[in-house]
């Protein structure tokens, strides 16, 4: 095809000719001379905007509004906030553009790497851009803006050492790839271990060799106790907390530290002043400088699972991210996940793992109490404490702390009828009555009302008998049983709160599920009760989390040469227990995924959670276009005393390859909806992780 002198090109007879694009019409001041159209996301919820809209650029605002920063615009009548994702020559829409109202902060806050990242994880699970960005960007804060730190101090080299990776297969190779620059993806099954071969010391040597090797580091933990615990290991390799003025260094990124300290945070590792971020679920997008190595601790905790759309993981958004820039992976934990199973299986990540020998060595001696075992002791043998573990914490606390994890809180969650059985509801509500100490006034559990004149609806009788014993009233038996003996409450309703550590004293810590206290010198003993409960339920992972938080509890026991035991009261669900009992994470995740690959069950297929009213998910369900669809349901589900509404759940399954498409199809059929403004309101959940 060739072209006139004055560059205009011909065309065959009969075609059209090509499309033309004009320099943008300008529409009041003057605009940039370079790049003056801006393409903007606006931060407006309804999910048929999730797309970039073009706006002009003022002469005014050329040197401030660049790709990142914050801006408002004029949309549908009034001004609105929006982040600008690029600036280009020439304008896609054909008619006249609107010019930027103002720039907000001149900050490019959004990177381009993580603004690649937000975008991916809105096409994964079917969201909207803006939706990703609100997990992704905090609050602006101004005035730490305008902290304008001095002359920075040069940071000390970081220590590279591997001691406590020389025990694991192919951990001094991971290390090796980081240092030299490479992008290892592995699954670490972490072992107990004494001061320097914890899990925060490994976590803390992996991310010294990143930083030696001139790269960044982002750890994301379940929650502030972790945090604390990675900071002070990697002050151990020299890697010290981040202050205004330095240069180098890591910043704790938490929700929980408050606007203004968790803004400063944020924008010391933007502009490259930290190498390093240690953070709860929402860092898991945290603008990392040259980012070589992301690390996720204890994958499988529901702390890594936003609550928020559109719901993503942090195992999986750190795995996009490792994709995207490049960069290492470490999902890690003392337990496994059937997904970082999945992910080593289908060769996407290496394994690191000690052999059985090491294993032995360091893992504590474990023993199942279960009614089998217990068969010697008679009637005894129904006891929530039966004598084999008394006479473990009787002779344990001679050598240090002994831990006791129970599965409830609070004194009794549930009480029933003394006389009949019957379980004890409230009048009003019908909900379950509890009580909060040996003295209180029985307490509904949903309407919190006093039932100060309850009476059994089966028998009559008024005396009411334990169901389900908490962490308050457990310790408050074992206070009985070893009278002179300190007993410490570890948890989120406990008068104390959790309590981050312990002494290396002779003492009975009693705890919930995640809120267990370290003990320096490690526990000389623990005892896991009521385990029949902790794997009761019709939960796809019931089974998962249970083993997960006892591998949790255990490994904070001293190894079994040095007279290091936890013992499993109850009788548990039969392949977790014996999981333990061989400290077999990897084993039971194995075979989880096998089943759930034979029972087409997440991860080795996609599943969609719609729920919402039927008529609402019905139509949502109904434009969803992909091969091999499979629609479960709907189903009614259970909605709030307070609720007229009722609500039903549709699953949608495809196959594991067309979980792209699923994502793309959910999007545009959520789109439809939010366009033609259809009534109701619809929850759609990609890969929920409560499915059960």
């Amino acid at each position: 095809m060739d072209v006139t002198a004055d560059g205009e090109q011909l065309v065959l007879d009969g075609l059209p000719g090509p499309r033309r694009r004009a320099r943008p019409v300008v529409d009041g001041p003057a605009v940039a001379r370079e790049l003056p159209v801006a393409r903007v996301c606006v931060d407006l919820p309804p999910a048929h905007l999730d797309r970039a809209f073009e706006y002009l650029v003022p002469a005014a605002l050329a040197d401030t509004a660049v790709p990142g920063t914050r801006v408002k615009v004029r949309f549908a009548g009034r001004d609105v906030n929006a982040y600008v994702l690029d600036r280009v020559e020439v304008a896609e829409h054909d008619g006249t553009l609107a010019p930027l109202r103002k720039v907000v902060s001149a900050e490019p806050v959004l990177s381009p790497e993580v603004a690649r990242l937000a975008r991916a994880v809105a096409d994964r699970w079917a969201g909207t851009l803006v939706d990703v960005l609100r997990l992704a960007v905090p609050a602006r804060h101004a005035r730490v803006e305008a902290e304008m730190p001095g002359e920075p101090e040069p940071p000390a080299a970081p220590k590279s050492t591997a001691t406590a990776w020389a025990q694991y297969r192919g951990g001094p190779a991971f290390l090796q790839h980081l240092t030299t620059g490479g992008a290892p993806r592995a699954v670490w099954s972490a072992l107990p271990g004494s001061a320097g071969d914890r899990w925060p010391d490994a976590i803390a040597q992996a991310v010294a060799a990143c930083v030696v090797g001139g790269r960044g580091a982002l750890v994301v933990v379940p929650d502030a106790r972790d945090i604390d615990r990675v900071l002070g290991a990697l002050a151990e390799v020299d890697i010290a907390r981040w202050v205004p003025g330095t240069e180098g260094g890591a910043v704790r990124l938490a929700a929980d530290d408050g606007p203004a300290v968790r803004y400063r945070s944020f924008l010391a590792a933007l502009r490259g002043q930290a190498d390093v971020v240690v953070g709860t679920r929402a860092s898991a997008f945290a603008p990392v400088r040259n980012l070589g190595l992301a690390v996720v601790w204890d994958d499988g905790d529901p702390l890594h699972a936003e609550p928020r759309a559109p719901y993503p993981h942090v195992r999986e958004v750190l795995a996009l991210r490792s994709e995207l820039e490049s960069c290492g992976l470490l999902v890690a934990g003392h337990g496994r996940s059937v997904e970082g199973q999945a992910l080593v299986e289908s060769g996407w990540a290496r394994e690191v793992t000690a052999d059985r020998a090491t294993t032995r060595a360091r893992a504590p001696r474990v023993q199942a109490l279960t009614s089998i075992e217990l068969a010697r002791e008679g009637p005894a043998a129904a006891a929530r404490l039966p004598a084999p573990a008394w006479r473990t914490v009787r002779d344990r606390l001679a050598d240090g702390p002994v831990l006791v994890q129970v599965p409830r809180a609070g004194y009794l969650p549930a009480v029933a009828c003394g006389r009949c059985r019957a379980s004890a509801r409230c009048g009003v509500c019908h909900g379950p009555l509890g009580l909060a100490s040996a003295t209180a006034v029985p307490t509904c559990g949903w309407c919190g009302r006093l039932a100060t004149d309850w009476r059994c609806t089966e028998c009559g009788s008024h005396a009411l008998r334990s169901v389900r014993v908490g962490s308050e009233r457990t310790a408050e038996e074992l206070g009985r049983a070893f009278p002179g003996v300190p007993v410490r409450v570890s948890g989120a309703r406990a008068a104390g709160g959790v309590l981050a550590s312990v002494r290396d004293e002779p003492a009975v810590v009693v705890c919930t599920p995640g809120a267990e206290p370290v003990a320096p010198g490690g526990y000389a003993a623990a005892l896991l009760l009521d385990a029949s409960v902790s794997t009761a339920g019709a939960a796809l992972r019931t089974g998962e989390d249970a083993l997960r938080r006892w591998f949790a509890a255990a490994a904070l026991v001293r190894s079994g040469s040095d007279g290091g035991v936890v013992l499993l009261v109850g009788d548990a669900e039969e392949r977790a227990t014996q999981a333990l009992v061989r400290w077999d994470p990897a084993g039971y995740a194995s075979r989880e995924l096998a089943e759930r690959a034979e029972l087409a069950l997440p991860p080795s297929v996609r599943i969609a959670s719609v729920t919402g009213p039927r008529d609402a998910v019905d139509a949502l369900v109904a434009r969803l276009d992909v091969p091999q669809l499979e629609v479960l349901g709907p189903v009614p589900v259970a909605a709030p005393e307070e609720s007229l509404e009722s609500e039903v759940r549709a699953l949608v399954r495809v196959p594991r390859s067309q979980g792209p498409a699923l994502a793309r199809s959910l999007a545009a059929s959520q789109a439809v909806r939010s366009a033609r403004r259809e009534g109701g309101s619809v929850r759609v959940q990609l890969d929920p992780a409560d499915l059960g």
